[in-house]
């Protein structure tokens, strides 16, 4: 280890350690993740200033900052399948009722669905807006490197199709989906543990002496998987820091300024469709201010982390127990969320590159002729994008091909790409929260008691405090 390397990482650890003791002083939750995410900002921006993105030094130190950051996440994914899994269950044996099951399923699917319409419509704004064209754009090596990677990933984009989707939720090996082994293993799962709930269900009256020991089974399964939930969620504050860090101290900020209207014009959308998620909030009676408060932690941990799949235990805890969305639907909701509609990676981006890149194959973007089939493709594409790093890539894929546009040309985003992917990630996440929210509003299941609560996430102790 170099000196500089070793001073850096001791100021990493001086602050893991200030976050550890704002954690012992029973700091809330939503400002350890503030705090966390703030430092990570500041400390990215030092090392750059510091040392330059290039820097070996950098390197070195984000290298080290992974174990904390990439840790986090793969932690998080750990225990992805198993609370799926064990939620989903626990929630079909209470309700018995095979009818409400349907009910929630075409509920939370049709507003990811619909969401990603509304987003994708506010991304051709907003490129209308902005001017936003790919004409005259030049490449360097790295972005045609980034083209002809997307070039190569064009044959399994233009396979998909609806039919071939929807078989690919079918979980024809469920030992295989719960590695995650597919890009739509979650859904696999799902769809895997709500079969085992109505075939439970099924004996209830038949052998109930059966059907009551495989619901303890399950309980205590809960039981024990939740607490495995609340041990890692633990570390958010720390792993927030990291990835902030890391994201921070590796911008280039000449390349973010040679497309910066691309930015703006991104984030302008992303915030005009988080305006739209906090007015379907308001349409079912429900305070936009509080649930925004309530949500800053998931949202926080997106945005840096980059992946809607990972934020999917935080997701559940939070809807269930600081907006009183029952565990059933919070988890429905993440679930399904994580993979089909994402408004971000699947909405507003593949929209803004179709329109970027038409013009330069002499197709004007903004006929009606050109608009519609636009959006009826990434209705259509937007289920099965996977809630990974590359989801969007992918959804661009299916987008672009469809319409027989350059696939290439996408690869000229690639030095802002991060960047922008932790709005869309963030944005990701706040549409399936969202889609919980009504979903259960609209069912009469939201226990308002708790949503209108100062609740915390409180994860020192087992038990959420108001």
């Amino acid at each position: 280890m170099t000196p500089l390397l070793i001073l850096n990482l001791s100021v990493a650890l001086a602050i893991c350690f200030l976050l550890y003791r704002m954690q012992a002083a029973h700091a809330s939750f939503t400002k350890r993740v503030f705090t966390g995410m703030g430092l990570g900002i500041l400390l990215g921006a030092a090392f750059q200033l510091l040392y330059g993105t290039a820097s070996p030094v950098v390197t070195d130190t984000n290298a080290y900052l992974d174990i904390v950051g990439t840790g986090y996440v793969s932690l998080l994914k750990m225990i992805i399948m198993p609370l799926i899994m064990v939620s989903i269950i626990s929630a079909i044996l209470k309700l018995r009722d095979a009818s409400s099951l349907g009910k929630i399923s075409a509920l939370t699917i049709g507003i990811l669905i619909a969401t990603t319409i509304v987003a994708a419509a506010i991304g051709i704004l907003m490129a209308k807006l902005f001017g936003l064209t790919a004409v005259g754009l030049t490449s360097t090596a790295a972005e045609v490197a980034r083209g002809e990677y997307m070039q190569g990933k064009l044959g399994a984009a233009q396979e998909i199709s609806l039919p071939s989707m929807i078989l690919s939720f079918i979980p024809e090996n469920p030992f295989l989906d719960m590695t995650g082994a597919r890009k739509t293993s979650t859904i696999a799962v799902v769809l895997f543990s709500i079969l085992i709930g109505i075939s439970a269900t099924g004996i209830a009256k038949k052998m109930p002496e059966i059907f009551d020991s495989f619901s303890h089974f399950i309980k205590v399964a809960h039981v024990i998987v939740m607490r495995m939930v609340t041990l890692v969620l633990r570390l958010t504050p720390f792993g927030v820091f990291a990835l902030m860090t890391k994201v921070v101290a590796g911008s280039n900020p000449d390349d973010i300024a040679k497309l910066i209207s691309f930015v703006a014009a991104s984030y302008s959308a992303l915030i005009l469709m988080f305006c739209v998620h906090l007015l379907l909030i308001s349409a079912v009676g429900l305070n936009p201010v509080r649930f925004v408060k309530k949500i800053f932690p998931v949202l926080a941990f997106a945005f840096s982390s980059r992946t809607s799949a990972g934020s999917i235990p935080m997701s559940v805890q939070t809807q269930t127990a600081r907006l009183g969305t029952p565990e059933g639907i919070a988890n429905f909701a993440a679930s399904f969320g994580s993979t089909i509609g994402q408004n971000g990676c699947a909405g507003i981006y593949p929209a803004m590159l179709a329109v970027m890149i038409a013009p330069t194959v002499g197709i004007d973007p903004w006929t009606m002729s050109f608009i519609v089939p636009l959006l009826a493709i990434i209705a259509v594409g937007s289920v099965g994008v996977a809630g990974v790093g590359g989801g969007a890539t992918f959804a661009a894929l299916i987008v672009l091909s469809s319409l027989d546009l350059p696939v290439a040309l996408a690869g000229l985003l690639i030095s802002i790409e991060p960047l922008i992917d932790m709005g869309r990630t963030a944005l990701n996440v706040s549409g399936s929260i969202t889609a919980g929210a009504v979903t259960s509003r609209v069912l009469g299941q939201t226990d308002l008691a708790v949503f209108n609560s100062g609740a915390e996430l409180n994860l020192d102790r087992d038990e959420q405090v108001a």
